[in-house]
């Protein structure tokens, strides 16, 4: 069994960098790419070389430019340069993996999967491009991703998701845990569902903004009147950062809140919902859960939240799975960084 790395200095490593900077500037693609090219590193029968790690890593190094300078740009562009090399590593890795197994991504897969992501992201192609730039990433260092992501996940249906198991006891803990919560007398337990409007120095366009999320506010504070599941609502809809967890704010005293919260949520009796309010950046309403009482709040029933639960466990247990999984690939393949 072999696992070697070799590590260069770090200031070798800045030097490079420094120079495939400067060569992407100055000197034509062709000619830079036989200047650099050399072994970065050899995994099994495979090698990685410098100028697959440079290109891998263009857009992150000129952002990290962009943002550092001195000493914390020389490690920052060094501890980048490893990062883009152990990414690499685990590619070739599962390639080589799935090369075993017959496993393979087509183009429209990766094509199907990079649309799939684009339309959510709601931009328009040159938009999503340009997002992906100011990450740090190319468009063709992007499908690289999609079609590891693809892969890796074809072969985890091999040697993984199989181990993968989710136990009723396991559901259960994770329920009571997340999903059941004591609140204490002279607290109220909150929803929220809320929407900032687009700030700008005109004021006309302002208003017009301002307006225009209100109305959306109206409409999505419909749904929730007539008994649409307020936590699906803001999941959807809201867009605050509660949205992610259901709009779940978790519990505050009258104190605690702000006042506009406070004079929406006072009065409200356990499951009633306020009005619209406004904030200084947008409008939210709020759904009490619990108020001003001892007692234990049920956000979701364990009908509602198992196959959620589910599937964050499975997700998480997948995780650890593969993290396991590429952990063995390396113990038993020969690596050593050049």
């Amino acid at each position: 069994m072999y696992h070697c790395y070799t590590i260069t200095p770090i200031r070798d490593h800045f030097l490079r960098i420094v120079f495939f900077i400067f060569c992407c500037i100055l000197i034509p693609s062709s000619s830079f790419s036989e200047l650099v090219d050399r072994v970065a590193a050899v995994v099994n029968d495979d090698i990685i070389t410098l100028s697959e790690v440079e290109q891998e890593s263009e857009g992150l190094y000129r952002v990290i430019a962009q943002k550092n300078s001195g000493e914390s740009l020389l490690q920052i562009l060094a501890e980048a340069r490893q990062k883009t090399l152990d990414t690499l590593i685990d590619r070739k890795l599962i390639a080589q993996r799935a090369k075993q197994f017959n496993v393979s991504v087509g183009e429209k897969e990766i094509e199907n999967s990079y649309e799939k992501v684009r339309a959510r992201s709601g931009l328009s192609k040159i938009e999503f491009i340009e997002k992906l730039k100011e990450s740090g990433m190319t468009e063709k260092s992007y499908r690289s991703n999609i079609a590891a992501q693809i892969l890796q996940g074809k072969l985890v249906s091999f040697d993984v998701r199989s181990k993968v198991i989710i136990t009723e006891a396991a559901i259960l803990d994770y329920y009571d845990e997340n999903y059941t919560h004591r609140v204490e007398a002279g607290t109220y337990y909150l929803l929220q569902i809320g929407f900032t409007w687009e700030k700008d120095t005109d004021s006309e366009k302002l208003a017009k903004n301002k307006e225009k999320t209100h109305s959306r506010a109206e409409r999505v504070y419909s749904l929730a009147l007539n008994g649409q599941d307020f936590k699906m609502l803001a999941k959807k809809f809201s867009n605050l950062p509660s949205a992610a967890d259901g709009g779940d704010i978790g519990t505050f005293t009258l104190d605690e809140m702000a006042s506009s919260m406070r004079s929406a949520v006072g009065a409200l009796a356990p499951g009633g919902i306020s009005e619209i309010v406004e904030t200084n950046a947008g409008y939210q309403f709020f759904k009490l859960l619990s108020g001003d009482e001892n007692k234990i709040v049920i956000t979701s029933s364990l009908q509602e939240a198992r196959e959620e639960i589910k599937q964050k466990l499975y997700d998480q247990k997948l995780d650890e799975a593969y993290s396991e999984w590429i952990k063995e690939l390396k113990e038993k393949a020969y690596i050593q960084k050049l």
